[in-house]
């Protein structure tokens, strides 16, 4: 156990000086056995989300062994979200966050943690459609798939590699049915197969999880993940259903 009081003033200061946007930042113990707060760059787009860039992590480091996370919650309570308990638990450190303006915090340790898959706050990378499959897979079938970096806008960007025509081959599902909804379609789909969409994109774009009497799983870009009718618009725009080999028949 640390005692965090000495870096918690570093800390406050950085989230005055980034406010509006989240500040975030390494605590390293130097040789000597003091704590020191080291203020990184917050690569992220969104306002309420960061992300550590990682030469300044890299640099942090270097400086001596990392104890603990920290980064701010502007105006909103310094309690961890559903993200930042899913990146607690991959981190295996304490998490310190502090509320900007009040200079209120909390530490937080982690443990293993699997948000509710209906409600869930977007998180590109963290809470995202992927998410919601590999999630579901684990949770409801136990069957773990792997995770994948997931760059904004790859879907755009025919260099970047296709995050769901790639890799749900390697984590062992199989298309059967290419394009949109039909008929016939419909009435193949069985619980757990996972549909592909492309919405708005030059490329597939979107997946859910089919969960029975023609409803699925999904999560959005700025929505909450939620349980949804499989309706035209959704048929209109399937471009795939796979299905994993554990689940097909003679699998």
């Amino acid at each position: 156990m640390h005692d965090f009081a000495p870096v918690l003033p570093l800390i406050r200061i950085h989230a005055a000086a980034e406010a509006p946007r989240e500040c975030c930042g390494i605590v390293v113990r130097q040789t000597d056995g003091t704590l020191n707060y080291i203020a990184c760059r917050n690569t992220a787009s969104e306002r309420d989300v960061f992300r550590i860039d990682p030469a300044d992590a890299a640099r942090a480091e270097d400086t001596g062994e990392l104890v603990a996370y920290a980064h701010s919650h502007v105006y909103t309570p310094p309690m961890p979200t559903d993200a930042d308990r899913v990146y607690m638990a991959e981190t295996g450190v304490p998490w310190i966050i502090v509320n900007h303006p009040t200079g209120s915090f909390t530490i937080n340790y982690p443990a293993p943690f699997v948000a509710p898959l209906e409600g869930r706050k977007f998180v590109h990378g963290v809470h995202d459609c992927y998410a919601i499959i590999r999630d579901h897979y684990a949770t409801v079938l136990g069957i773990t798939l792997a995770d994948y970096p997931r760059v904004w806008g790859w879907w755009e960007n025919f260099d970047l590699p296709d995050i769901y025509r790639e890799n749900f081959a390697r984590e062992g599902f199989v298309s059967i049915h290419e394009g949109a909804l039909d008929v016939e379609a419909l009435r193949r789909l069985k619980p757990h197969d996972v549909i592909l969409f492309r919405i708005r994109a030059p490329r597939d774009n979107h997946a859910g999880v089919y969960v029975g009497e023609n409803f699925m799983i999904h999560h959005l870009i700025d929505e909450l993940s939620r349980r949804e009718l499989l309706g035209e618009f959704y048929q209109r725009r399937a471009r795939a259903i796979l299905r994993h080999r554990s689940l097909m028949e003679g699998g």
